[in-house]
């Protein structure tokens, strides 16, 4: 039985973009030590016991087939501050790692250290996603950074947010 959808593909896209999420770089390195970054929205928390998450990568993303191909990957969950950064990752470019700052953890995964936290995971599973292939990963190691405002997206563009009076002020 075929169903018809009442919506268009671009009518989805708007409506997905109602729910306004933070954003990351997910980070990881081939095997011959070529790093790689790419901005990403779609990240979620999978299992607390065990610790996984997930992301979704484009099955146009330039970086797919070498994702793939890595056991290992970190997430850097940003902070408003790094708009630039995050601008810098979404974009395929031969220079994204040219003069940025970044430390590296125990699976040698690139870390920004200005972020609100970072994840290194090893990746568990990869999951057909139609145009986008789903990448889990059980995380192993954690770091928090300094509590301050999120990086957010909503309705395709950046998004501030600003505390309440109530509620403990950012640094």
């Amino acid at each position: 039985m075929t169903r018809k959808r009442n919506f268009s593909p671009r009518q989805l896209r708007d409506a997905l973009g109602m729910f306004a999420t933070g954003v990351t770089i997910i980070t990881s390195h081939t095997r011959d030590g070529e790093r790689l970054g790419v901005t990403c929205n779609s990240f979620n928390s999978v299992s607390l016991d065990p610790p996984m998450v997930l992301f979704s990568l484009s099955r146009q993303a330039h970086s797919l087939n070498k994702f793939e191909s890595c056991d290992f990957f970190a997430v850097n969950i940003l902070a408003d501050s790094q708009k630039d950064l995050s601008n810098r990752f979404a974009r395929p470019s031969l220079d994204k790692w040219e003069g940025v700052e970044f430390d590296t953890g125990v699976t040698r995964c690139p870390l920004f250290p200005d972020s609100l936290a970072m994840f290194e995971c090893y990746t568990r599973f990869h999951y057909d996603g139609g145009d986008h292939v789903i990448f889990v990963g059980e995380a192993f190691n954690m770091q928090v950074g300094t509590p301050s405002a999120p990086l957010l997206y909503y309705q395709g563009a950046y998004r501030e947010i600003t505390p309440d009076a109530t509620d403990t002020e950012w640094v």
